[in-house]
Order: C-alpha cells, then sequence, then structure tokens
C-alpha cells in the first residue's frame, strides 16, 4: 500500500504557527480576517497564501511578502517544530510492514526537508513531494491522478491523509481513499472531514 501523508497538521504539529503567521499579516494591515480563511489558505502553499493574502488587500507585493514570512518559518521548521504523537513510531511500523510512505505537502522542501531530516524520519519516506514539484495544488483532482501516474499504481492502492477538507474533499473527487486526521485548526470542520473521509482519526495511534 502506498501511504500519502500530508505534512502540516497531519505529520507535524505546524499548523498554528504557518497559519498564524499569515492571520497576523491581515491584523498588520487592520484587514478582516475571513472566517474560512484557515481552511482556504492550507492546500495553497506559501506563495499560493501570499498571493490570497494580497488579494484580500495586503499592500505588499508578493517578494516582499515572501521574504517577510522566510526567516520566520524556516527558524520554526528548522529548530522547533515537532512531531505530532505517536508519528514516528507509526511510520516505522508500517515501513516495516513493507508499506511505502509518501510525503505530499503544500509546504515547499526549504521548510519541510530540514523538519523531517531534525526529527529523524526523512529516510522512511520513498518520495517527499511538495506542491512545487507538480503544476497542480492540492486543491486539483490532477495533482492525485499524476502522484498515481509516477507511483505506476492504482488509486486503490493508495492512501491519502491530511487533515484538510478541501484536500480530503478533493482526493475523493479523484478517487482515492483517505484518512482524515484530527488537528485543533480544522476542528470546526471536523464532522465534514468525517463525511467525507474513508477513516477518521485523532491520531497516529489508531493507523
Amino acid at each position: 500500500m502506498h501511504y500519502l501523508f500530508d505534512f502540516d497538521g497531519v505529520l507535524a504539529n505546524s499548523m498554528p504557527v504557518w497559519a498564524n503567521m499569515f492571520v497576523n499579516l491581515l491584523k498588520e494591515f487592520d484587514l478582516p480576517v475571513p472566517e474560512d480563511f484557515v481552511k482556504t489558505i492550507t492546500p495553497l502553499g506559501n506563495r499560493g497564501a501570499i498571493r490570497y493574502s494580497i488579494s484580500l488587500g495586503v499592500p505588499l507585493d508578493e517578494e516582499t511578502c515572501y521574504q517577510k514570512s522566510f526567516a520566520t518559518l524556516m527558524d520554526a521548521y528548522s529548530n522547533k517544530i515537532p512531531l505530532k504523537t505517536h508519528v514516528a513510531e507509526t511510520l516505522r511500523r508500517l515501513k516495516n510492514e513493507g508499506h511505502t510512505l509518501h510525503v505530499l505537502t503544500a509546504s515547499p522542501h526549504v521548510f519541510i526537508d530540514p523538519c523531517l531530516r531534525r526529527c529523524g524520519i526523512y529516510d522512511l519516506f520513498d518520495t517527499v513531494w511538495s506542491i512545487d514539484d507538480f503544476s497542480y495544488s492540492k486543491a486539483q483532482v490532477e495533482i492525485y491522478d499524476e502522484v498515481v501516474a509516477r507511483l505506476q499504481t492504482t488509486r486503490e492502492e493508495c492512501i491519502f491523509l491530511d487533515d484538510n477538507l478541501v484536500c480530503l474533499t478533493t482526493a475523493r473527487r479523484a478517487g482515492i481513499p483517505s484518512i482524515g486526521v484530527f488537528d485543533e485548526t480544522s476542528r470546526e470542520v471536523a464532522e465534514d472531514i468525517k463525511r467525507v473521509a474513508d477513516r477518521y482519526i485523532m491520531d497516529f495511534s489508531e493507523l
């Protein structure tokens, strides 16, 4: 079986750092924060979240926003962000059982790769994919089609784990079996995720 793991909010407890940075960016310029802001930016990646924030009125260009966020995120991913509960031991068990493990995240390699290495799990993965490695976001069906093609497998042989309702809904449309993973930042849509995903877990001890 091919396990496809989201990173932020699934493998690592990083969503508060990432999401709060963009919330604070809007607040810095006295802009209202849409109710579904975090849910909207999660599948977009760093650049996509920046562009969306600019569309909401942030009076900076994309490159200025990127440089403004880079140092904060680089420090957090390289030195601070921890794995979520039971992640490391569960990944090792799945690997020992013969499954292949892959990361499929909206975050860029420059952030996630150092975090995976620091936490000692980088080498457990057969592939670490960022959306930067594709021409699509995780909110587009095509990315899941391409993942299946790259793995030279079938949809039925894949399991996609994510904490984001949009991504899980898109994976379902693509015919990929999925597991919703609890994260505090997606608590308000947990019931919706349960309806979309094939399973729902509170942490990796349930895998």
